[in-house]
């Protein structure tokens, strides 16, 4: 009876240990997985030699540092012609605008006085040829010589008066002032858009993180979007694991998981991010503990940003899930 008694509590401890284990289990899940990075290739738009290049691979920056630069000659020389086509065209829409000056309309006037001298003349000697002509003393070629000498004079007078009247207004005059102002506001766009082009031609770092790679070396021809070195983000650095059915139904977005891996320090924190919404057989990378394939879902997660910097691309790391 001592014996039974003795191997009943024997089993009651080992089913409760077991049952504890399952608990641990269910609680404290650890997948595999490995660190992936997200590169950012930068480039110029434009393309030209390789003047300077401030960084080296495997050196850390911030963001806004200087990368490196294309020689800008041919931008350079292309904004100081649309410069220059900005101020003649802010000139000319400005001489347009402002009244004429007192010395220009005094010349005016004196051109109008003397075209009218000249028609009077004309008609007085338009006059004498007529009377002449009715007593017969000349003939209507003569004549006609001197009625189109008196037209001409009478349209040089009315011209100058039309330009007189146009140099007296002060406000401009519109239809001109309209054309001088569209070709004003075309040359800007043309010098913005040169500037633009300049300013590309020097690449800073759009964010901090790592150069992991530069592909030129100063004084090489650089093609147009061709790659000069890339950067590592330190928010671009992703933990990818996966757990198999039976778990993705528990994860959602923002939920915290441990991450460790082999030579980190700490345990390191990561958030959740992405859920695959369909299963696919576990990868090459990912050894189960098991011989025969499982469907799993892959999850991302983000490491916070103080963490980030010791977690290479390509480093297998341990996911734990704890708690809820």
């Amino acid at each position: 009876m001592r014996m039974l008694r003795q191997g009943g509590a024997r089993l009651t401890t080992m089913v409760l240990a077991l049952l504890l284990a399952a608990c641990g289990q269910d609680d404290d899940r650890t997948y595999q997985g490995y660190v992936e990075g997200e590169y950012l290739y930068l480039a110029a738009p434009s393309a030209g030699y390789l003047q300077t290049l401030n960084t080296a691979r495997g050196s850390r920056v911030r963001a806004g540092a200087a990368l490196f630069a294309i020689a800008p000659d041919p931008e350079r020389q292309g904004l100081e012609e649309a410069e220059a086509r900005v101020q003649s065209a802010e000139e000319k829409l400005q001489n347009l605008k402002e009244p004429r000056r007192p010395p220009e309309i005094a010349a005016v006037e004196a051109q109008l006085q003397s075209a009218e001298a000249a028609l009077r003349l004309a008609e007085t000697q338009l006059r004498q040829q007529r009377a002449l002509a009715r007593q017969g003393f000349i003939s209507q070629a003569r004549l006609d010589e001197a009625i189109a000498a008196r037209e001409q004079a009478a349209a040089q007078a009315d011209a100058l008066r039309q330009q007189l009247a146009s140099a007296r207004i002060t406000l401009g005059r519109p239809p001109e002032v309209r054309s001088a102002e569209a070709e004003l506001e075309a040359a800007r766009a043309l010098a913005a858009q040169k500037r633009w082009q300049l300013e590309k031609k020097s690449v800073r770092a759009p964010a901090g993180g790592e150069i992991v790679e530069t592909y030129y070396r100063p004084g090489e021809w650089v093609a147009a979007g061709q790659p000069v070195a890339s950067l590592l983000p330190d928010d671009r650095r992703r933990i990818r694991f996966f757990v198999p059915e039976t778990v993705v139904a528990q994860l959602r977005p923002g939920r915290k998981v441990d991450v460790a891996c082999d030579g980190c320090p700490n345990p390191l924190s990561a958030t959740v991010t992405f859920i695959a919404a369909q299963a696919e057989y576990t990868p090459p990378v990912i050894y189960s503990r098991g011989s025969r394939e499982k469907l799993v879902f892959r999850v991302e997660a983000v490491p916070t940003p103080q963490q980030a910097t010791v977690l290479r691309p390509g480093l297998p790391v341990d996911v734990r899930l704890s708690g809820g």
